[in-house]
């Protein structure tokens, strides 16, 4: 496993860009997998996703209350209600803000095995998911942010 150096900046182009799709998930993308989640580990992150890597590839990985994710071409297939939460980035480390999100999200992937997933998450894990996979959409929360929180 290596720790890799996380892309930062708004105007990142790397970070704008729209990844592409994994068609299998091969040594490479576990060797990913494993980077992507010591990287985040010694950033002190809950998320991250591929392109802030610098990998243009539809994969995150999530820790939050002692549960890991690791998802390959996780989309968001039913979303319900709203809630207003502070969010934060790895590769925009000067900003906080609040962000509009739904308040539950099913979230169907492929895991590092190869075999489809589906997870109902809800509260701060459905805000997580939402912002890992809008960078996999070359988003970022300062997109989406109501207001900054100094």
């Amino acid at each position: 496993m290596a720790i890799r150096n996380v892309l930062t900046g708004t105007k990142n182009e790397a970070l704008r860009k729209k990844s592409r799709e994994v068609k299998s998930v091969s040594k490479r993308i576990k060797t990913l997998l494993d980077d992507m989640k010591e990287t985040m580990r010694v950033e002190e992150g809950v998320g991250l996703a591929a392109p802030q890597v610098g990998v243009l590839r539809r994969v995150i990985v999530i820790e939050y209350e002692e549960q890991t994710f690791e998802a390959v071409n996780p989309k968001i297939s039913n979303e319900k209600g709203e809630a207003v939460g502070e969010e934060g980035c790895l590769s925009v480390t000067d900003v906080r803000g609040t962000v509009k999100r739904p308040e539950s999200v099913t979230v169907v992937y492929t895991d590092r095995d190869g075999k489809a997933q589906k997870i109902e998450a809800e509260g701060m894990l459905a805000r997580i998911f939402c912002h890992e996979i809008d960078h996999l959409n070359g988003v970022l929360f300062v997109d989406k942010m109501i207001e900054r929180v100094e």
